[in-house]
């Protein structure tokens, strides 16, 4: 298994990623962590959103 570019904790189920980096990033995409995954991998950059323990969902319309 190779390391990710970089893990990020968040407080939410939902979290967006555009790359960062301005106009050197991707297209913006937004991601969805299953609580009982609690992570997810961006399929452009390979960041690594993990969720943080007491995390809470996100309610839909961000």
């Amino acid at each position: 298994m190779t390391e990710p570019f970089e893990t990020i904790k968040v407080e939410t189920t939902t979290v967006n990623c555009d790359g960062g980096g301005g106009s050197l990033g991707h297209p913006r995409v937004y991601l969805q962590i299953k609580p009982e995954v609690g992570e997810i991998e961006c399929p452009y950059c390979s960041r690594r959103y993990v969720l943080s323990a007491g995390a809470k969902a996100h309610a839909a319309g961000h």
